[in-house]
């Protein structure tokens, strides 16, 4: 989460057991409509998610990779594991705005297009779908997204034969009736629809489940909790967690080329308690080197109450000191297949 469209992304199936609308792949009935509506032969078998890949692709067992819009080569844990991971495929091609660490990597790059330059739906976290409309031309040779995937399937000896984006969201409707009821016209007319939305007279759903659910009752789980992978001992005696900031905006490659938000928040930083900084005679704006079982980075310290004493905190926007670096990939939930990039055990030190 955290990026406009991430919503619509999964919605339409950017989830590597589902299909549109959070449809099971592994369902005869589903996988038969799908079928039909695409008129090609569908895999029963769920994908692998993004860590799951870069295993993968290290065991030798995933041999190619279609990046679009993403640079895990600074968003993905331990950052030396995931280069040695994109080194190891035959084949990485990274479709995306600008040129980015993991496009660096790859043996096609593909430019694409941004929000400014295409035309289609956001659908944000309260599930109401808008409108995007077109400002500028995308410059040079960029072609938006959708274009792009056409062109590729074409060549591939599947031809998609759409002519216009509205044609693709008559298409979503189709395999998904949560969406049927709209159209580019009524989110023109009423400035965006919460789905579910089965049909063009109906007002969208502002609340989820509001007169029930449909098993009865809501469905309460006891979770058991688990400690962290990772804990802090005598040669990493701090926790670190990473996150954002406000100035930019995950890996930087879109807020980091902006002069004025790079005059306020020009470089990475470590924020560390008050008192672990006298305990370590660390002040603030000193270099200082953190350090984990992966690698390590030398930022500058800022001393701020913000952090519990043995807990330190750094963006993860900044390639040149990536925090990253620090976090593990190995350890993942055994559910969300999500990494811990909140809790790794560090050291902090005078550079």
């Amino acid at each position: 989460r955290g990026q406009n469209n991430v919503q619509g992304s999964t919605d339409m199936g950017c989830i590597p057991n589902l299909y549109p609308g959070y449809q099971r792949v592994d369902v005869p009935a589903i996988q038969s409509k799908f079928e039909e509506l695409w008129n090609a032969k569908l895999s029963d078998t769920a994908g692998l998610t993004a860590p799951e890949m870069l295993a993968a692709a290290e065991q030798g067992t995933l041999k190619a990779l279609y990046i679009m819009g993403e640079n895990p080569a600074v968003s993905d844990p331990d950052t030396a594991h995931t280069a040695k991971a994109l080194k190891a495929l035959d084949f990485l091609m990274v479709q995306d705005i600008f040129m980015t660490e993991t496009a660096e990597l790859a043996d096609v790059v593909l430019p694409a297009s941004s929000f400014a330059e295409k035309v289609g739906t956001f659908t944000n976290t309260e599930r109401r779908v808008q409108r995007v409309r077109r400002a500028v031309n995308a410059p040079g040779t960029a072609m938006k997204d959708s274009l792009i995937i056409m062109e590729l399937s074409k060549r591939m000896g599947y031809e998609m034969p759409y002519h216009h984006t509205n044609e693709i969201f008559r298409e979503m409707g189709k395999a998904w009736p949560a969406l049927a009821g709209m159209s580019y016209a009524r989110l023109d007319e009423e400035g965006g629809l919460q789905w579910p939305c089965p049909t063009s007279d109906h007002p969208g759903t502002q609340y989820l489940f509001k007169g029930g659910f449909p098993r009865g009752k809501g469905r309460f789980t006891l979770v058991q909790y688990r400690p962290s992978a990772e804990l802090p001992d005598k040669k990493y005696p701090f926790i670190l967690t990473t996150g954002r900031q406000l100035f930019h905006y995950h890996t930087g490659s879109m807020t980091r080329k902006i002069k004025p938000l790079n005059m306020v928040s020009p470089e990475s930083y470590v924020e560390i308690n008050p008192d672990d900084a006298k305990t370590l005679s660390i002040k603030d704006g000193a270099k200082v080197k953190v350090s984990s079982r992966r690698g390590a980075i030398t930022v500058k310290a800022l001393v701020s109450k913000r952090p519990d004493r043995g807990v330190v905190f750094i963006p993860f926007h900044f390639k040149e000191a990536a925090a990253n670096v620090l976090t593990s990939g190995s350890n993942l939930d055994p559910v969300a297949k999500i990494p811990s990039l909140k809790v790794s055990a560090v050291r902090v030190e005078k550079a």
